[in-house]
């Protein structure tokens, strides 16, 4: 069993209304008593790579200086790759080639950093792609496959199909709600080998998306989004009280069994039984 090992899945875009209303695996475990769900209040500015900061490392933009999305430049903060790394643990990442900017290399090439293997690196094991429709059917296959190549401790799955049919025709579309229901079929195939295998397993988004297609300001459907816990560590139900997503990180750290880094504010999950 895998119970100090972590899988992270982002769902970039991905409004708390939409998760719960279209993902229909997801919130079945819900019912049946086999996951908690949360509502998070995503920090500001509610954009993706400034959130990427936050879920990665436990601060806010005031604090890291990833202030938007054109904040192109290495991370000054130690994220969970960098706090896996250093107690031994192995991690790697299937992601927008955001998160490999962040903490492997900026700017990112191209040719050179679609696929990373690298154990002196933060994010050791990367397959990184730069197209926003990139099929979120291949990129969780990515995860799964980097999971089975190298049994990571810290699997960080990050897809952008929720995001791109958000910007192309808002939420209250049958494209937004569609894709939201495309990821939640493919998690229906991967969620219960990785239950099986025992994994502490994290269903989240960066931020939510509003009817005209964008994100970015301070309303309820661009900050508020879900979280899923699946696994030994978390109590199944529903908890309607909006935690901080600055919370995530270090609750990842205790999921993982290390230390949580002196910038990360500590707080206390419902649910958690850790």
């Amino acid at each position: 069993m895998k119970s100090n090992k972590v899988i992270v899945v982002v769902v970039d875009g991905m409004q708390y209304q939409a998760a719960i209303t279209q993902m229909g695996f997801v919130n079945h475990l819900v019912e049946v008593g086999k996951a908690a769900r949360y509502l998070v209040k995503s920090e500001l500015p509610s954009l993706s790579r400034p959130l990427y900061e936050v879920l990665l490392t436990g601060t806010p933009s005031s604090v890291n200086g990833i202030t938007s999305n054109h904040t192109v430049r290495l991370s000054g903060q130690k994220s969970i790759f960098h706090l896996t790394k250093e107690h031994g643990r192995i991690n790697a990442a299937a992601a927008y080639y955001w998160v490999s900017e962040l903490y492997n290399r900026a700017p990112f090439h191209y040719v050179e950093d679609r696929f990373q293997n690298d154990v002196e690196k933060p994010i050791q094991h990367g397959r990184f792609y730069f197209d926003d429709n990139y099929p979120d059917s291949h990129l969780i296959i990515d995860g799964e496959t980097l999971r089975r190549e190298f049994d990571p401790d810290f699997l960080y799955i990050h897809s952008m199909g929720v995001d791109n049919a958000g910007h192309l025709y808002g939420s209250d579309s049958k494209q937004y709600r569609g894709s939201v229901i495309a990821v939640d079929t493919i998690l229906a195939q991967m969620l219960p080998i990785w239950m099986e295998e025992g994994y502490q397993i994290i269903v989240t988004s960066d931020h939510g998306m509003n009817p005209d297609g964008n994100h970015g300001g301070t309303g309820d459907d661009e900050r508020n989004v879900p979280m899923y816990g699946i696994g030994s560590a978390f109590a199944p139900g529903v908890y309607e009280e909006a935690v901080p997503q600055l919370a995530v990180a270090p609750l990842i750290c205790r999921l993982l069994g290390i230390p949580a880094s002196e910038a990360m504010i500590p707080h206390t999950f419902p649910g958690v039984k850790i």
